[in-house]
């Protein structure tokens, strides 16, 4: 084989192993891997001009609006408190109380970043009553439930987003001291 051959196909393999790469990075990248809580994962340069290219692709990717750390921080959670993913045929519980916001909601989302199923959708601080803020629970379940739940539609595979607005340390602090709530896999079907 002519050498002009080889460093075509080399060159070609080099674009394609690369371009491969960099897809799956974003497309597997949680909402800012930079930081884990849990389960739970977050960025600190989300909506700040520091941001990274791959923080960039992910957001531009998820559709999301990124607000700057001032006014909101975003945790994303593709697994539960074990370490499994989530899986839409299971139930899980997630518990919590006062979370680092002034206003917070949880939403599910499937594989692709998509709202799943007929709703709802989320479920917002506003719709925890005084008495439960210190200590509140949701349950997450193909089937439906009574008190706060978010339906899975029985996907495959699903993540959580949960969303603080106004934090009440204006985005200053690192969020690893953020105390978040737990996902715990109850049954499956």
């Amino acid at each position: 084989m002519k050498p002009w051959a080889r460093y075509l196909i080399l060159g070609v393999a080099g674009v394609v192993a690369g371009f491969g790469s960099a897809i799956y990075t974003v497309r597997a990248g949680a909402l800012g891997s930079n930081v884990m809580i849990g389960p739970w994962a977050t960025g600190v340069d989300f909506g700040s001009a520091d941001q990274s290219a791959r923080t960039r692709a992910v957001v531009a990717r998820r559709g999301l609006l990124a607000l700057p750390a001032r006014e909101a921080r975003y945790y994303s959670s593709a697994t539960d408190d074990a370490g499994r993913p989530l899986d839409g045929r299971c139930s899980y519980r997630i518990t919590g109380g006062a979370l680092p916001g002034r206003w917070w909601s949880l939403t599910l989302y499937d594989g692709d970043g998509y709202l799943a199923g007929d709703g709802p959708y989320s479920v917002e601080s506003a719709a925890i009553r005084a008495g439960e803020q210190g200590r509140w629970t949701m349950l997450v379940s193909p089937d439906r439930q009574a008190g706060h739940w978010l339906p899975t539609a029985r996907l495959d595979h699903f993540e959580l987003t949960l969303r603080t607005y106004l934090p009440s340390d204006a985005g200053t602090t690192s969020p690893a001291r953020d105390q978040l709530p737990s996902i715990r896999r109850e049954a499956c079907k």
